[in-house]
């Protein structure tokens, strides 16, 4: 068995210890542990299981007077508003027989707690089964309480995603104000690099050590030991956790397998994951098509063209969507890695082949195409299956990731990609050339409402100025390419005049205000931005307030990398020959770790796991002791921080190829980015007190 194989299979054995005791019960699922459940076999493998039926975790469900068992897989820590809603759903129930799975650990509940004395056994959890007995009504009736770590998501050979901590994103600037305001004046924090765990909220300590022991888990299962490496203040945290998680200590004495993790912190390079240069097909896909409720890594396939009912406003309720995730059909699978890990043209191309191939197995009349792919060319392929149910049902897998492809191909809104693209290419070589407010004056003119829908070529006051349809960038478009232009800001040439800066700033702040309030409704990132549901709520004042709030945060965004003293810069200006350039802080980072000279970089720092370890890297200050390098081992982790894009999966597999093609390099981040995302992870996300469920 290859050394990844045994990671990649980790969340599925995992799941499996649930589904051991799932026969003849109810069960009721949270969305992030269903999320994870989706990329491990779906809905499906709960059935096959034995379970009557699988329900939302919620107080408006219950289960019926002959279900006498539950299943509760849970995310969160059981208690707070986690035992009131199962309080209220066995209250509502005929139970007998209770079993609580949650991905929190026992060691965690009692830090929730504030317990810090060694107990034996498990007495939060003993606690739980006594409630759970108490509300049954019974306390006779059966109880069972238990971890289980099924937080990760296999997405492909290369990725584990961990969906539970989808929100986790590393701190800035202004949440340092927030943490220094509740501390003494002389005990303040200089920058991020200073704050340790115990300095933060209640409710990030207890997300920062929840991943960690989840990572902890999968090393355990799999007799790894680790070295732990970090770049960026949230990544040590973690790393710094991981490495004096108590149960590791033990393990790392007899486990036979090694391995090196290197935590990043996506906030180290926002240009990447706010770009559009990816040339990644599942990126458009991601970014056009709608998500699918409740989850942050899969869309919904409009199932449609294979139906005979008519589009009409009313019908697309009453159809189940189609996804990626394609768990149950090898094809489809292989189809699917494909997409994520090649270039738009490849993988357009292979969508084409597959379909044909799954058609010519059927019999089908197909007529073939060659040349450019087009969305009318896959629809008519996926429309020769609509009268075939078997062939329907043997192919499904290909078909939606088919549909998927064509819809995304002709969605009116996929123009902003280029149009954002090009933009960016245009402001790179901006940067080298003028100072940061005659870059950003380039913004101004894209800094004007759309048309109403029936309003293009109108008279009124309103259309005039303003830019038409769904092709021009909107809003949301808008705030991703200031993310990306003051990602760089650091970039641009030293000003003469800052009020100039600020003028241009201040001019933006109310073009920006003008173009949300003119909007036809208020897009899920703006409803979140602003603080209203609808158009009609939202006054001028509070949109105005809204932006001034992104522009304060934008600016810090310049100095995320401030530091670092030599992988300082994601920029190479033009020098007459070749243009601007965008430098990628992974494919920096990676060429670092398997430069052949083996340098000890300044940046990517070694977080010590023990007494010897520390002797290790003192002795080292004194005499020739080999500190251990994260190119060590033939495994190598790459623990992305905030989220990782599909280019940047495309981009590490051809780096290590090319440097190193003997090592095997896994990518495990907390989601897979849109660039919409990262507006809504910077501006909206309560970075320091996540959701823990209390």
């Amino acid at each position: 068995m290859l050394p990844t194989e045994g990671f990649t299979c980790f969340p599925g054995q995992m799941w499996d210890r649930v589904l051991s005791k799932v026969k003849k019960a109810v069960v009721f699922m949270d969305d992030k542990c269903a999320e994870s459940l989706h990329w491990n076999g779906g809905a499906t493998s709960v059935f096959e299981s034995g379970a009557r039926n699988l329900k939302q975790f919620s107080s408006f469900e219950a289960g019926g007077e002959n279900e006498p068992k539950a299943v509760f897989v849970v995310s969160t820590l059981l208690k707070g508003r986690t035992a009131d809603i199962i309080q209220d759903i066995v209250g509502l129930s005929h139970f007998q027989y209770c079993v609580v799975f949650t991905t929190v650990a026992h060691s965690i509940h009692l830090l929730a707690n504030h317990v810090t004395a060694v107990l034996e056994g498990n007495p939060v959890f003993e606690q739980f089964e006594d409630k759970l007995c108490e509300w049954m009504g019974d306390m006779n009736y059966t109880a069972e309480v238990m971890h289980a770590p099924v937080v990760f998501a296999p997405v492909s050979p290369q990725l584990l995603l961990a969906p539970t901590f989808a929100h986790l994103f590393p701190l800035l600037p202004r949440d340092l104000e927030t943490i220094n305001i509740k501390r003494p004046e002389k005990k303040r924090f200089g920058s991020l690099t200073d704050v340790d765990l115990h300095s933060l909220t209640p409710e990030l300590q207890i997300e920062i050590k929840s991943l960690a022991s989840a990572v902890n888990s999968m090393f355990e299962s799999t007799s790894t030991r680790e070295e732990s490496f970090a770049l960026g203040p949230m990544s040590r945290l973690i790393a710094g956790e991981l490495a004096n998680h108590p149960q590791a200590k033990n393990r790392r004495k007899t486990a036979p397998n090694k391995a090196s993790i290197v935590f990043i912190d996506r906030t180290l390079d926002l240009t990447g994951a706010a770009g559009h240069h990816g040339d990644s097909l599942v990126e458009k896909i991601f970014t056009v098509l709608q998500p699918l409720p409740g989850h942050t890594t899969d869309v919904q396939v409009d199932m449609l063209e294979l139906t005979n009912l008519q589009r009409t406003p009313d019908s697309q309720p009453t159809l189940a969507p189609g996804c990626l995730v394609q768990t149950q059909s090898s094809t489809a699978r292989l189809l699917w890695e494909t997409m994520l890990a090649s270039k738009q043209k490849e993988a357009v191309m292979e969508v084409r082949r597959q379909l044909v191939e799954a058609a010519s197995k059927e019999n089908l009349p197909i007529k073939m195409g060659l040349g450019r792919v087009t969305p009318e060319q896959l629809c008519s392929y996926v429309q020769l299956f609509k009268s075939n149910w078997g062939a329907l049902e043997s192919h499904c897998g290909v078909i939606q990731l088919g549909l998927a492809t064509a819809q995304t191909l002709r969605h009116p809104t996929l123009p902003r990609w280029d149009s954002c693209l090009a933009f960016e290419r245009l402001l790179l070589q901006a940067l080298g050339d003028s100072d940061f407010a005659g870059v950003l004056r380039q913004l101004l003119p894209l800094m004007k409402p759309r048309a109403a829908k029936g309003e293009e070529g109108s008279s009124s006051e309103y259309s005039s100025g303003s830019r038409s349809g769904e092709e021009e960038c909107g809003p949301d478009e808008l705030l991703v390419l200031l993310v990306y232009l003051y990602s760089l800001a650091g970039e641009a040439q030293i000003a003469d005049d800052e009020e100039e800066e600020e003028k241009v700033e201040r001019e933006l702040i109310g073009a920006l205000t003008l173009v949300i309030t003119r909007e036809a409704e208020l897009s899920p990132l703006l409803q979140k931005l602003t603080g209203c549901r609808s158009i009609e709520e939202l006054t001028m004042e509070r949109a105005h307030t809204a932006v001034e709030g992104v522009f304060d945060t934008l600016r810090e965004l310049s100095h995320t990398r401030d530091h670092l003293k030599q992988l300082n810069s994601v920029y190479t200006a033009s020098d007459g020959v070749h243009q601007a350039m965008y430098r990628p802080f992974l494919r920096q980072v990676l060429e670092e770790i398997f430069h052949p000279d083996r340098p000890e970089s300044p940046d990517i720092e070694h977080m010590s796991g023990g007494l010897t370890d520390m002797l290790k890297t003192g002795f080292s200050m004194f005499m020739k002791v080999s500190r251990p390098h994260p190119s060590d081992h033939a495994l190598l982790f790459l623990f992305l921080v905030g989220g990782v894009t599909p280019s940047e999966l495309r981009l590490i597999r051809e780096v290590v190829s090319a440097h190193k093609p003997g090592t095997q390099v896994l990518v495990l981040s907390t989601r897979l980015l849109r660039p919409t995302d990262v507006p809504e992870l910077l501006f909206t996300t309560q970075r320091l007190v996540p959701d823990i469920g209390v």
